[in-house]
């Protein structure tokens, strides 16, 4: 007790400044010894759960259940190996006084190209420049591992080295494209916003978010990856046919060459108001999927960006499962989910860029930083949103969890109402097995990071319905 009072009394004569960097130091840590307790929870899951359960005999086989044991396992050391490096890097730059001498750097560079001081933003967007250079090569070797060792030894990495750098260039490229002049704008906006600026940025903010929705499939996604019309056919009519049923406003139905870059499989929707599409990746369809396909002769040199693996065979589900599943994403839709999520997340923002405004002026924050005689703007909305809202974002983020739970096990009964619950049920299973899912997981891991309900549980929630 003794010990505890003089703990106490030292903590309260700390500076303030002192004190904030100490508890966003001593809070990040807690964070990531709670990710590494639940994660060695479901390591020693994937580790003495060896043998298929009873209850799911009759839905895999042992050797997908080796497979994607095995899997798993390697995925969950590779994660906390580069967990920890992130959570060590992320201290010593706060040790070290990363950020400040960063901003410093970014003034030299801004002032040789004829910037002063006084041009604060252009500083900001060569911090942030620098910054995401900085993210990009230190992330590099872990990306690399993680495709070319670990999704390559499972039979998922479809990418060459040189598809695989041009994709990282390009990615980068964009990124910057997107991220410079939003927040070149952004900053401009809150700099001249006066009392009620929180207000304006929240806006601007918003309208952001929509345009980038809007444009994403259209202009952004297509950079990446190849948009084809689904052809004309059975599948085509069926999809129209079931969304004209619920009233869903389907204008166009695509299937993206997913297949290039993983074996791993999705579909999506997206557009606002009475122009909806519909995206099938083509890992899911068993009749489009490049790896249910023998290459053709002389086909091998024509694509050097990407390999010819048939590991996988026969991956994909048939005409009527890949309508159950799109039955499941339009009950998405047709609940509302979408717009639910979407007015959380504006409501959460606005809430931040109010606490923001409050917190902007307080000078302690910006010296705890290493910020002693300047507050850039920028600098504040990195320290105030990533740092200083963490226990929030970390609170919040479970709450999504759960609410997200939820959401998929209504659109899996939307589903079960449109008569899909048989061809769902064989859906998932095979969707499990293509993505080398493990249907056994610890449930304090699966109660904080699935945001999918655990495959048994959904298997239980369609059975009655598919035995009908």
């Amino acid at each position: 007790a003794a010990a505890m009072a003089l703990s106490g009394d030292l903590w309260a004569e700390l500076p303030a400044e002192r004190r904030i960097f100490c508890s966003v130091l001593l809070f990040s840590w807690a964070v990531y010894l709670w990710e590494a307790f639940l994660a060695h929870r479901q390591r020693r899951v994937y580790r003495t759960t060896t043998h298929v359960p009873q209850e799911l005999g009759q839905i895999m086989d042992s050797e997908t259940f080796e497979k994607s044991r095995l899997y798993q396992l390697d995925k969950s050391t590779f994660s906390f190996w580069s967990g920890l490096y992130s959570e060590v890097e992320g201290t010593m730059i706060l040790l070290c006084g990363g950020i400040p001498f960063l901003w410093k750097l970014s003034g030299q560079i801004s002032g040789r190209a004829g910037f002063g001081p006084e041009y604060e933003i252009v500083q900001s967007l060569v911090f942030l420049l620098l910054a995401t250079l900085f993210s990009a090569v230190t992330g590099l070797p872990w990306s690399l591992y993680n495709t070319f060792v670990i999704e390559e030894k499972h039979g998922f990495n479809q990418q060459t080295l040189g598809f695989f750098f041009k994709d990282a260039i390009k990615k980068f490229v964009v990124t910057q494209c997107i991220l410079l002049p939003v927040t070149s704008l952004l900053l401009y906006i809150i700099k001249i916003g006066g009392d009620y600026f929180f207000i304006y940025a929240w806006l601007f903010t918003l309208v952001v978010s929509l345009v980038l929705v809007t444009i994403y499939a259209d202009y952004i996604a297509p950079l990446f990856d190849k948009f084809i019309p689904l052809p004309e056919g059975e599948l085509k009519q069926q999809i129209e046919t079931m969304a004209k049923s619920i009233d869903f406003p389907l204008t166009k139905v695509y299937v993206v060459e997913g297949s290039k870059r993983s074996s791993h499989s999705n579909a999506y929707f997206y557009g606002f108001f009475k122009n909806k599409r519909i995206v099938l990746f083509d890992t899911l369809l068993e009749e489009y999927s490049a790896l249910n396909k023998e290459p053709a002769e002389g086909e091998d040199g024509e694509n050097e960006e990407t390999k010819s693996k048939t590991k996988n065979k026969k991956q994909g589900c048939k005409n009527e499962e890949v309508l159950a599943v799109l039955g499941h994403e339009l009950g998405h839709w047709k609940l509302g989910h979408t717009v639910k999520n979407i007015i959380i997340s504006q409501m959460n923002s606005f809430l931040c860029f109010f606490l923001f405004a409050v917190l902007i002026g307080q000078k302690e924050l910006f010296a705890a930083f290493g910020f002693y005689d300047t507050q850039p703007t920028l600098i504040g909305l990195m320290i105030i949103f990533q740092f200083i809202f963490s226990p929030y974002n970390e609170v919040l983020s479970f709450c999504l969890t759960v609410l997200s739970r939820r959401f998929e096990f209504q659109a899996d009964a939307f589903a079960k109402e449109l008569g899909k619950a048989k061809d769902l049920y064989s859906a998932l299973i095979k969707l499990n097995k293509d993505n080398l899912g493990f249907p056994v997981s610890d449930w304090i891991f699966s109660m904080w990071h699935y945001s999918h309900p655990p495959l048994l549980e959904r298997l239980q929630a369609l059975k009655d319905a598919k035995q009908e």
